[in-house]
């Protein structure tokens, strides 16, 4: 059956593309700004507000940054956090997701109204950071992850998916003689790849991007994550560790907004590697578990 487009559908075709094409165009447009700056000298980025090919092409950011450990330590600290960081949260997630998604569990409403009441209200940053201390995980990057290991909402969004699948599956191999963790792990997780990559790369972000926890819980600069470097050359034009100092004499120093622009770049690289390989599995995984309570 052939299908004939109107005018009017066709008009709106037309700018439901142009609107879509130059909303891209203005979320990508500051991003290329970025990367093309921070391949630009001290000059050109003091007379030109904005380009996107710089005129005189240096990687002397690049060289600057990358000339001591602090910002090689601090990928490194941002990649250790990112991958146990995350994988805890999927444990976490995944475990009482699977337990609360039996409707026979003793207990079982009263936990997850504590996980709703938890979306709703928290301690605050005092309380949080006075049981981080009582813990003794202060100056540990177990306080960068253990805290926020579960997710309430991602919880629920991952407990409704395994609510959605079928009770023969998991009758037919209790039959065969699995039993819960074998379940788990042989049926459930293999059927629920789309959530938990889509959740996999929210947690990642999520660490990958946190600055504000090591600020509270970690005093050792040898410990800082990128995104607290990133945030002291940003908002206060030097690195805080210091040691940046450290580096050839004659080495001529770039400017200092070009420094700025290419720690921007080195920091935002990485997620945008992981994102793509990822991203398909977003719709799919978070409408499969949503559509039902």
């Amino acid at each position: 059956m052939r299908h004939y487009r109107t005018i009017p559908g066709t008009i709106f075709d037309i700018c439901n593309y142009l609107f879509l094409s130059l909303f891209a165009l203005a979320a990508v447009l500051p991003f290329l700004y970025v990367f093309a700056g921070s391949f630009a000298s001290d000059t050109e980025l003091t007379r030109r507000a904005f380009f996107l090919i710089p005129e005189r092409f240096t990687t002397a950011a690049y060289a600057y940054i990358f000339s001591t450990d602090t910002i090689v330590r601090s990928i490194g600290v941002s990649i250790y956090v990112t991958t146990v960081g995350t994988l805890i949260n999927l444990f976490f997630t995944v475990t009482m997701a699977y337990a609360l998604s039996k409707r026979h569990l003793a207990g079982r409403n009263f936990v997850l109204n504590l996980v709703v009441f938890s979306m709703l209200f928290g301690g605050g940053m005092i309380p949080t950071y006075l049981v981080v201390r009582e813990l003794h995980l202060l100056d540990t990057y177990w306080a960068l992850m253990l805290p926020g290991a579960i997710s309430a909402f991602n919880l629920i969004i991952v407990k409704n998916f395994f609510q959605e699948i079928p009770a023969e599956l998991e009758d037919a191999a209790k039959i065969d003689g699995c039993h819960d963790l074998a379940l788990l792990w042989r049926i459930v997780l293999p059927l629920s790849m789309p959530v938990l990559a889509t959740f996999t790369l929210f947690y990642a972000v999520g660490h990958w991007n946190n600055y504000y926890s090591a600020l509270l819980y970690i005093n050792e600069p040898s410990k800082w994550p990128l995104q607290v470097i990133l945030r002291q050359i940003v908002m206060l034009s030097q690195m805080a560790a210091g040691d940046l100092n450290a580096m050839d004499p004659n080495f001529e120093k770039p400017p200092d907004q070009s420094i700025k622009l290419a720690v921007i770049v080195v920091g935002t690289i990485p997620i945008l590697i992981v994102y793509p390989f990822l991203q398909k599995h977003f719709a799919k995984g978070v409408l499969l578990g949503s559509v039902k309570g």
